[in-house]
């Protein structure tokens, strides 16, 4: 499970906060391309989001009425081996809200708040999906590709919205509302494809797309111990290279879901055997790409999986 080994903070605790206390607003702040901010006005709620899949759902259940900062923002990037900032920092200490993923995607959330005292609300997706570890695992924390769970955080934020800026709460409850209605088409979609598909094979490099394609019906064949690897940036043992190598070369799987935010040599390895054995690939990410919110990227990416699974 990623847990962030690579971020640290570039100053210790006690210069960060001198910092803090130094500087004014943060759109005064320079952006270093990794964050992605929205301006704040006087009766706004500052709310800072680890990633842009959660500061997008924030915005759209706040409207005008929030300010969020999206700490990992860069489609380009690898998530897990993000470096935290000072100016990271700076933008957890003036948030009135935050929302962190949890199950050890982004710890580095935690830390700052806790160096900067902070007296955020904070709200962790991972808790609130209630989704626990398998005996013997461990939890799988892209949470953010369970379209219940998404309900469950919409209706959080509208809380937490709600108690900082109580006059706005019935705005903030219509808004919740109207972003969960669209997520009933991703879930009809996703039975679509189980009531086609179900008990169909697939193969993937990391278990970021999981909840999905576990709700599509849709089996798992990527031996445990390649996905792990994969995800954590560690090698793979030629066993399971060659056991995973199999599934492509004997034609044992429909699809390959493929996490096209990270890459090694051995999942460029697993593409490319999939596009020899003429099977198709679904490739995903963690983060939001550019000009997408969260209910036309993950409709593309149920869409790109039926298509697949289709041919």
């Amino acid at each position: 499970m990623p847990t962030f080994p690579s971020c640290r903070l570039a100053l210790l605790a006690g210069a960060c906060l001198a910092l803090v206390a130094g500087c004014g607003n943060s759109s005064d702040a320079k952006s270093d391309g990794s964050v992605s901010q929205t301006p704040a006005a006087s009766s706004t709620v500052t709310v800072v989001a680890s990633t842009n899949v959660y500061g997008d759902i924030v915005e759209q259940i706040g409207g005008g009425k929030v300010a969020v900062t999206s700490i990992i923002s860069d489609p380009g990037q690898d998530p897990h081996s993000y470096e935290a900032n000072t100016q990271n920092q700076l933008a957890l200490s003036k948030a009135k809200l935050v929302i962190e993923n949890g199950g050890g995607y982004d710890d580095f959330i935690g830390r700052m708040l806790k160096s900067s005292n902070s007296s955020a609300e904070v709200i962790n997706a991972v808790k609130i999906s209630g989704k626990t570890a398998p005996k013997g695992g461990e939890v799988n924390e892209h949470v953010w590709y369970d379209f219940p769970t998404a309900a469950k955080i919409a209706d959080r934020i509208a809380a937490a919205l709600g108690e900082a800026e109580p006059a706005d709460t019935a705005t903030f409850t219509k808004n919740a509302e109207t972003f969960k209605a669209k997520l009933k088409p991703l879930e009809a979609k996703e039975a679509q494809i189980k009531k086609t598909h179900g008990g169909e094979a697939i193969a993937v490099t990391e278990p970021v797309p999981l909840y999905m394609t576990e709700a599509g019906g849709l089996v798992n064949k990527t031996p445990a111990e390649f996905s792990k690897a994969a995800e954590e940036g560690s090698d793979v043992s030629p066993k399971a290279l060659q056991t995973t190598l199999a599934l492509f070369t004997g034609k044992q799987v429909k699809a390959l879901v493929y996490n096209a935010q990270t890459s090694s040599p051995q999942t460029e390895k697993i593409e490319q055997a999939a596009k020899a054995a003429g099977i198709p690939v679904v490739p995903v990410t963690e983060t939001l790409p550019k000009g997408k919110d969260y209910v036309g990227w993950m409709t593309s990416n149920v869409d790109a999986l039926a298509d697949a699974l289709n041919k």
